[in-house]
């Protein structure tokens, strides 16, 4: 229950919740509620309570209360967002928008009969939160839609950055605009060409090495590289140093974003994608790890609605193969996982001392398997594959190898194996398992062997 005030009667308390039952009468329990509720709080309610006529007020709480403030300043309602938008569609157009208009449906019926009479642009942003807003804006926007789109002159560009509220919206068929979209652009990650070319500019003297960490710390999501460009970071050490730190933009960014996705019931999906990051990427040992938990439903909505996992299967396996891993298909939400999340209690300590020192002793290793993933995407970027892959036995996962690419030209494909440093390679071990993967799956195939590394980037 939460108490809603506190009157001074004589000699007794009496507290009251918001629907003014009467919950305390006595002096004692009424002051021991008072500091259960409100002196041990770590600061999430914004109460104080009235004793001897004062009030009392918070102490060493003014950078969380300048923090609600500011959350308190964007939660707006439907009515506020109109009063936002009204001056900046006049100042835009040009014209006059009457200020009586209250409700999200009767702007936009507006702007879709100004239309009519002229051509114009009309962008949104962060769509997908009008389900917070008003859910039923999404029906008022398909009929307003449908009754002028055939006279209307508006370009009408809306973006989201929740991928799966985003594609319930327009691809759901249960959906009011659904099938309303003309075009839908899914925006990706930077490709290793812009990359490289971002490193040379903010960083005229990088290393290798270095643009191995900005793609396993980013995987190229332009938010995260911003970041690090900004911040002048993008060598290996600075790099880590600047997410594992106090206020770090990182520590809590995997989270606050899978969340949103998520919603409430998101432990589930944490512990599955926690397993994943941490190499138990077969359904039996994520459930294993889950306590048997059956998780086919969780995988599938985390492949289909989310898209934040791949399913992977030895190259030209047949679909209905029950070879199959799953991996992460977000670097920065891998790398998160194995890191952040897992060393959760580091962060609520304010160790970042030992959390930098994990990342930099493991980034070797981790940094490694990742390269795995560089090359495959650079092969992808060449345009000179048909299909780029990886391939091991079910039984034991035994004769694995790394990468291989079947050429756009037949019969013809390429073998990698993929180690951070080339004196690591034993030619002798893939030339074994390049004439296994010959025998079992591609005999009239010409194979060609090579080993990539740092150098090769």
């Amino acid at each position: 229950m939460t108490i809603k005030q506190v009157q001074i009667n004589g000699n007794n308390h009496k507290v009251f919740n918001r629907e003014g039952q009467r919950i305390y009468k006595k002096k004692e329990k009424v002051c021991r509620s008072l500091k259960n509720k409100y002196l041990c709080n770590r600061g999430y309610s914004n109460h104080g309570y009235k004793y001897n006529s004062q009030t009392m007020r918070f102490y060493n709480r003014e950078e969380e209360l300048k923090e609600l403030k500011r959350i308190q300043q964007l939660a707006f309602e439907e009515s506020s967002l109109c009063e936002e938008f009204i001056p900046l569609i006049a100042q835009a157009l040009q014209i006059f928008v009457p200020t009586e208009i209250r409700s999200f449906r009767n702007l936009f019926q507006y702007l879709m009969q100004l239309s009519t009479q002229r051509t114009f642009n009309l962008v949104i942003d962060e769509f997908q939160e009008f389900y917070t807003i008003n859910e039923s804006i999404f029906s008022d926007m398909q009929n307003i839609w449908d009754q002028y789109r055939k006279s209307s002159h508006m370009n009408l560009i809306v973006s989201g950055s929740i991928y799966s509220l985003m594609q319930r919206i327009f691809q759901d068929n249960k959906e009011p605009l659904f099938g309303r979209a003309d075009n839908i652009i899914k925006l990706s990650a930077f490709s290793l060409s812009v990359l490289k070319e971002i490193m040379c500019e903010y960083a005229p003297t990088h290393s290798n090495d270095d643009l191995l960490a900005l793609y396993t710390f980013t995987g190229g999501v332009p938010k995260y590289v911003e970041l690090f460009c900004d911040n002048h970071t993008l060598h290996v050490e600075s790099m880590i140093h600047f997410m594992a730190r106090d206020n770090s933009p990182f520590t809590e960014e995997g989270k606050n974003l899978l969340i949103e996705e998520f919603g409430k019931n998101y432990g589930t999906y944490f512990s599955i994608l926690s397993a994943i990051a941490g190499g138990r990427n077969t359904q039996a040992e994520i459930e294993a790890t889950l306590g048997e938990k059956s998780v086919g439903g969780y995988l599938k909505r985390l492949i289909d609605d989310y898209n934040i996992i791949i399913r992977q299967r030895p190259i030209l396996a047949k679909e209905s193969s029950t070879t199959v891993r799953y991996e992460i298909c977000d670097n920065f939400i891998r790398f998160w996982f194995n890191y952040f999340d897992r060393n959760r209690s580091l962060i609520e300590i304010k160790n970042f001392v030992g959390l930098r020192n994990i990342i930099e002793a493991d980034y070797p290793t981790y940094s490694g398997k990742i390269l795995e993933l560089y090359f495959k995407q650079k092969f992808a970027e060449s345009y000179q594959f048909r299909a780029i892959g990886s391939w091991w036995e079910a039984k034991g996962n035994q004769n694995e190898i790394d990468i291989v690419a079947l050429c756009l030209e037949k019969n013809k494909a390429v073998v990698a194996e993929v180690k951070r440093q080339r004196k690591n390679f034993k030619p002798e071990l893939l030339e074994q398992k390049v004439e296994h993967l010959k025998k079992k799956l591609l005999p009239r195939y010409t194979i060609e062997t090579m080993c990539l590394s740092l150098e090769d980037m």
